[in-house]
């Protein structure tokens, strides 16, 4: 712990195809370049139906994964996404002691995980794609609230016009929304990852943000915030687990299935029942 928390942790989120891999692929060189030392740790998605897990951001980051500055973890999301966020978590930790200053943590989408990065990253990035037909009715309005900055990826190829378009509806878009608590007024920002275009402004932006939230004291104070946050995640899954793993309520539980299933009791009833055995 005495060697934790001397790190700038950057959440990256986007839908599928936005270019995320790529995207911090050419970040993380950019910012290893300046001799920065970056750890990427990305909740791969698990098959919903048979488990497994492709595991295939080392691929696909192949000029990050050799740089000697650089790691890259993909871990599997399983079926529970609270294991793998409180894992992540304890893995950005880790990485600070081992002295990684710049840590990015990628989500598998758009869903429950953006919520559980959020609460573990100092500043959350929202990548989108100009022309997708998702400018604004596909986008979850709490995701939008959440992010630091928007950045419009893949605006190369014919598609900058687009993506200047784009680029106005979000600014607009953000203006709509409450003043966030730490007073920065988030920014959208043009990018090609594969090109190597944006990357610096970026990087030039989330510098200008953690300066502006450590000299107001918000940086530390959101940073307790999610240690308390976490603290109770952590309680609330141990008092889960212990509950269902607990010999008594897995055959009591069995009994009160049956009950429902033969109309002698209701959902809420049962649960009523089975909490109140220890």
């Amino acid at each position: 712990m005495p060697h934790a928390n001397k790190s700038v942790r950057i959440g990256i989120t986007g839908v599928p195809g936005v270019g995320k891999s790529t995207f911090i692929e050419s970040f993380g060189k950019h910012l290893t370049s300046l001799g920065k030392k970056v750890a990427v740790l990305a909740v791969d998605p698990s098959s919903s139906v048979h488990k497994g897990s492709i595991l295939g951001d080392k691929t696909r980051m192949e000029e990050l994964v050799t740089d000697e500055n650089a790691f890259i973890r993909p871990s599997p999301s399983g079926t529970s996404l609270g294991g793998v966020a409180q894992k992540t978590r304890e893995s950005i930790i880790l990485c600070e002691a081992a002295g990684f200053d710049t840590i990015i943590i990628e989500t598998v989408g758009v869903g429950q995980s953006e919520t559980a990065v959020h609460s573990m990253t100092d500043f959350f990035l929202l990548l989108k794609l100009a022309g997708a037909g998702d400018e604004l009715q596909g986008i979850k309005r709490g995701i939008i609230e959440m992010a630091d900055a928007i950045v419009i990826n893949k605006a190369d190829s014919g598609n900058e016009k687009n993506a200047k378009i784009a680029k106005v509806e979000f600014n607009r878009a953000l203006h709509l929304y409450p003043p966030k608590d730490s007073g920065w007024q988030p920014k959208v920002l043009l990018a090609s990852a594969l090109h190597h275009q944006g990357i610096d402004a970026i990087h030039t932006m989330i510098d200008e943000y953690i300066t502006l939230a450590k000299n107001s004291g918000y940086f530390q104070q959101k940073r307790n915030e999610q240690n308390n946050y976490w603290l109770l995640e952590t309680i609330n899954q141990q008092l889960k687990s212990n509950f269902y793993n607990n010999p008594k309520i897995k055959e009591l539980l069995q009994q009160e299935v049956a009950k429902l299933e033969n109309g002698k009791t209701t959902p809420f009833t049962a649960a009523k029942r089975l909490l109140g055995n220890k």
